[in-house]
């Protein structure tokens, strides 16, 4: 019933049928059954039953600092994993705090299960300490929650959470249970398959391609003369990275990869265009605007990509294929919509080009529309101007640095910010499931705790987290669950005392007028003495000739976590950039090439 994933969840193990238990107990079991190593969470006053069996669980639980941690930890786990993460809390502001971390893995299909505390039922509704409608507050940013009434309910409720978690389209579900539900007794048991799919008669998520719409989508990849791969996140929520590079080799086409889907095709690639969007590379932006064919296969045509919709690859024909029915139409009309798992779609879609060239059908000559691609590259490469001598870091140097001296697969999140888009920019992405960072929410303070997350999930990686000194200081404590739990994260914490992208548009668009946006990160906190204070070690870089000794050093610390604060230039912007609201074809060049913007034409 779950889709495959990149580590395998430990065997089930067995309990007797009809055994007397505590719901509490049943909680425990029910997530065991379900293949959970480790959660994430913090106790409290309704939650505090179900912490008594985890004594006895051979699940890990990471005690994080705020429960917010907890959410955003759970989603580091799942990036890097496939599998569902978990995150467990109490009642009110404690679910409240989860609001955050389940939007963001609403908004970005990251499969998460959420378990609540809640108040007694028989104190529900009347304001009691502590008690919030966790349901009603999390039914827009959740795929399905549910309060469970009853200690003989909790197995199916656990086992519909992580079946609607993982399927179809994957998201974050919840499960709040009252405390008195956790204390009574009820009779082990162990949902089938078959009575979970009886449960949920209206849910049965389309995972094949319509026949019509294959053949179709093949005709139109063989006719296109501009054709270009729009590859976003579900090709990795849907493990289809091979299955697009078989289609990649047998097309011969471009490919972009949005910031969702960084490592989903190889950045080494000859046919990887890199990132599009806001602040995509300029030749990607372009190749996806210049095409008369667009293979959307897990992307879902955000405003980020498209910019103004109207004006968006006016030319092109689209197919586009996603689990989620939802999303054909929403923003792009298709010319061939799918809605199935990209995997299998894209494997019916080669099966089918390979039948037609079978039988006679010739692929469309794209040479020059190659040629034209190529000479975007070698025009228009990222670029940034090195520091001068004396002045603050440039960032892109430090993320340059970081990417070079990186072992092999490590694993990189990223805050939100300019930081962001400079780690998506200059890093190479070479394999899936390396990258992880808020997309569609943008949630500032995501990477830490993300990076606990994967560092638990994944601790014989690497895993660098990049942030910024705003960012930083959002969720900056759960670098005490990561000394006291073991899970030695290094952070690149790029510190340009402002809140750079904010800055960045204020010198744009509000001729310089810099409202509320500089934090002065330079004077206080002493970040080098915070992160000690925390257990971690702390280096402080402050000219290039230290950057890489710096990230050396870092690399060689495995004891415990490591923070590198590098000083870096305030007014350094990130580009090129297409103004929100705005046209891709108005966007704006690094300033070294913005007077050779004619040659995108």
């Amino acid at each position: 019933m779950t889709e495959q994933t990149t580590d395998t969840p430990a065997a089930a193990p067995q309990y007797v049928e009809g055994e007397r238990i505590t719901g509490a107990q049943a909680l425990i079991r029910s997530l065991e059954m379900e293949g959970v190593d480790t959660m994430f969470g913090y106790p409290g006053g309704c939650i505090l039953p179900a912490y008594d069996p985890m004594l006895d669980s051979p699940i890990r639980h990471v005690l994080v600092r705020h429960e917010q941690g907890a959410g955003h930890m759970a989603e580091g786990y799942a990036h890097v994993t496939g599998r569902p993460g978990v995150a467990m809390v109490t009642s009110g502001p404690a679910a409240t705090n989860l609001v955050t971390p389940l939007m963001d893995a609403f908004m970005d299909s990251i499969p998460m299960v959420a378990i609540t505390g809640q108040v007694p039922t028989a104190a529900i509704g009347s304001d009691a300490f502590q008690e919030c409608d966790t349901v009603g507050i999390t039914r827009s940013c959740t795929k399905h929650n549910e309060l469970v009434m009853t200690s003989q309910g909790l197995p199916m409720a656990i086992r519909q959470a992580f079946h609607i978690a993982t399927t179809g389209r994957p998201g974050p579900t919840l499960v709040d249970v009252p405390k008195d539900v956790l204390v009574s007794e009820m009779e082990w048991y162990w949902p089938t398959d078959e009575e979970v799919l009886a449960s949920l008669p209206g849910y049965r998520p389309n995972m094949k391609g319509h026949p019509r719409m294959i053949k179709e989508a093949a005709k139109l990849i063989l006719d296109s003369e501009r054709p270009v791969i729009y590859a976003g996140g579900g090709i990795l929520k849907a493990r289809a990275a091979e299955a697009l590079a078989r289609l990649v080799e047998l097309t011969g086409i471009h490919v972009v990869t949005t910031l969702m889907a960084r490592g989903a095709f190889p950045d080494d690639h000859e046919l990887n265009l890199g990132m599009p969007g806001m602040h995509g590379n300029a030749t990607a932006v372009t190749a996806m605007q210049r095409a008369d064919l667009l293979v959307a296969l897990g992307s879902r045509f955000d405003d980020r990509i498209t910019g103004k919709v109207d004006a968006f690859a006016p030319q092109a024909k689209v197919i586009h294929v996603d689990i989620d029915p939802a999303e054909q139409g929403k923003v792009r009309k298709p010319d061939v919509p799918i809605v199935g798992d990209a995997r299998l779609v894209i494997e019916e879609i080669i099966d089918e080009i390979k039948s037609l060239r079978a039988a006679g059908v010739t692929q469309a000559d794209t040479r020059a529309w190659k040629s034209k691609v190529s000479g975007w590259q070698e025009q228009f490469p990222m670029t940034y101007q090195q520091s001068q001598p004396g002045a603050a870091l440039k960032p892109q140097y430090c993320i340059e640095q970081l990417r070079d001296l990186a072992p092999d697969k490590t694993i990189v999140a990223s805050g939100v910010g300019q930081h962001q888009m400079f780690a998506s920019q200059y890093w190479h992405f070479n394999d899936p499931y390396t990258w992880v960072n808020s997309g569609g929410l943008g949630t500032m303070g995501f990477s830490i705790p993300a990076a606990i997350g994967a560092k638990a999930a994944m601790p014989d990686r690497t895993v660098w987290a990049i942030d910024g000194d705003g960012c930083f200081q959002m969720t900056a404590q759960e670098l005490v669950t990561a000394t006291l739990e073991g899970l030695p994260i290094k952070v690149a914490l790029l510190n340009n005392s402002y809140l750079g992208m904010v800055r960045q548009w204020q010198e744009m668009f509000y001729d310089e007028r810099y409202s509320s946006v500089f934090l002065d990160s330079a004077a206080l906190p002493d970040f080098v003495m915070m992160a000690e204070s925390m257990g971690c070690a702390a280096i402080r870089v402050e000219s290039p000739e230290e950057v890489g000794p710096a990230i050396e050093k870092a690399n060689s610390i495995n004891d415990r976590p490591v923070v590198v604060e590098f000083r870096t230039e305030a007014a350094e912007g990130v580009f090129p950039m297409v103004p929100a609201g705005a046209s891709n074809d108005d966007v704006i060049l690094h300033p070294t090439q913005q007077d050779r913007k004619g040659g995108l034409a």
